[in-house]
Formats: structure tokens, C-alpha cells, sequence
């Protein structure tokens, strides 16, 4: 499916409505330090609305199209294929990148390459289940090029994912129509999560160092007491 459709989406009330609150949901979210380094993956335009780019200037943006706020640092480049160091990254955002992309199970995998351990995730995704979006979808059915079921991502899958990479989910929130419902770990699977236009999940890549254990060597024979051989023994010689 074409990322225009996106687009399309943000430009309806509705789409207005779920941009303000993903704003406000990344600016709490973005948590570290000016000088650490931030990746963005696939381009906005509105970047700057949660982002200072004169204050964090090791902002970047990768899009294949060079999408994005004008101010912030741009390189053309597939999500599948980064063209970024391995472990270099503090922060990674993925503001609807996954549901448009034919590899996003290998961006996932570059995603988890370029983080530092202990680096931070932050994903947005369209909600498969939202009806206003299914609704949004036959109305600009022209801008997609395939079926709707192959490409939006359920929560449990991605969720599936991020476990098999080695990520921990720290928080999660479901964007409704007018408001953010924020959880702590795990989704909270409520008729408003299942109605909700859109969702995010942040986590934190994690590294599991394997710690060898020694063989077991083994000591001398020990020496074994025959307590009762000895008094035996007296019992016989008297």
C-alpha cells in the first residue's frame, strides 16, 4: 500500500484529531538527551511540531522520497537496507513506516541492528480493526495497490516481533478519536482498544549476555570411613 493514503488520512477531521495526540504522545515520549542520537524512519513533514531540530542535532531522517521537516538532517535511503553503523543509535521512531513497507520484518531487524543496547523504540501504527480507517480505505481505494489484510499490522503481531528480537515493551497507547489511553507493559484488549484509530508501542532493545559457567573438575577420590569394618574387626580379634 502506498504511504499517500497516510497522508490522506491526516488530511480528514479525523486524521487532524490523531496527528494532535500523536504530537503530544511523542513529545512525552522522546526521552533522551540533546546530544544522544535520534532515527527517524520515514518522513512526516511535521516533524518539528514534536521535535526542535536546532536543539537535537543528531535528529535524522531516513525516507526513500526525502520526506520530512525541512530543517532536519535527511538521507535517502530503503528502511530494509540502513545505511547506519551497527549500535550507534539511541533512539529509533517509526511513525507508520511498518504498514507500508513489503520488508518490514527485515526494517524491523535493521531497526534492532543500529540500536545501542539498552536503545529506545518508539513505533506508530494504524489499527487494522479501526472502521473509520477500513472506511478511509474504499474511499481512496485508488491510492493502494493491494489488499487491505496484507499489510496493516495487529498489535499481537507486532507485539510477537518485538519479542523474537529481544525488545521489552515498557509502555503502549491506543489513539481514539478525541483521546490517548496510555498502559504499562500490555495492551488493554477493551472495546475502546479494538475501536481505536491508531496505536503505538514504546520498548528497549535488549542485551542478554550469555556468562559461560567452568566445567565441573573433578577433585580427588575421597576417601570413604568403614565405620563399622574397624569395630567389626575388634569384635573378631578378641
Amino acid at each position: 500500500m502506498k504511504r499517500k493514503f497516510l497522508f490522506s488520512c491526516y488530511e480528514s477531521p479525523r486524521g487532524k484529531l490523531l496527528q494532535a495526540l500523536e504530537v503530544d504522545y511523542l513529545k512525552r515520549s522522546i526521552t533522551v538527551g540533546c546530544q544522544q542520537t535520534i532515527l527517524q524512519i520515514g518522513g512526516l513533514g511535521w516533524e518539528n511540531e514534536f521535535m526542535d531540530c536546532s536543539l537535537y542535532q543528531r535528529f535524522t531522517i531516513i525516507d526513500t522520497l526525502g520526506e520530512g521537516f525541512a530543517e532536519a538532517s535527511k538521507i535517502r535511503a530503503r528502511a530494509f537496507s540502513l545505511p547506519i553503523q551497527s549500535n550507534s543509535v539511541d533512539l529509533v521512531i517509526l511513525p507508520h513506516i511498518l504498514e507500508f513497507d513489503a520488508k518490514r520484518f527485515q526494517t524491523m531487524r535493521e531497526v534492532e541492528r543500529v540500536l545501542k543496547p539498552e536503545g529506545d523504540l518508539i513505533v506508530l501504527s494504524l489499527n487494522p480493526w479501526s472502521l473509520w480507517l477500513r472506511t478511509q480505505y474504499l474511499w481512496d481505494r485508488k491510492l493502494a495497490d493491494s489488499w487491505w489484510q496484507g499489510h496493516f499490522i495487529t498489535r499481537s503481531r507486532l507485539l510477537d516481533w518485538l519479542k523474537l528480537l529481544n525488545f521489552e515493551v515498557k509502555t503502549t497507547a491506543e489513539f481514539g478519536i478525541d483521546s490517548c489511553k496510555l498502559n504499562i507493559g500490555t495492551f488493554d484488549l477493551s472495546q475502546n482498544t479494538l475501536l481505536a484509530t491508531a496505536y503505538a508501542i514504546r520498548a528497549v532493545k535488549r542485551r542478554y549476555t550469555l556468562i559461560p559457567l567452568a566445567p565441573a573438575t573433578m577433585s580427588s577420590q575421597p576417601v570413604l570411613a568403614a565405620s563399622g569394618l574397624e569395630s567389626s574387626r575388634t569384635e573378631h580379634h578378641e
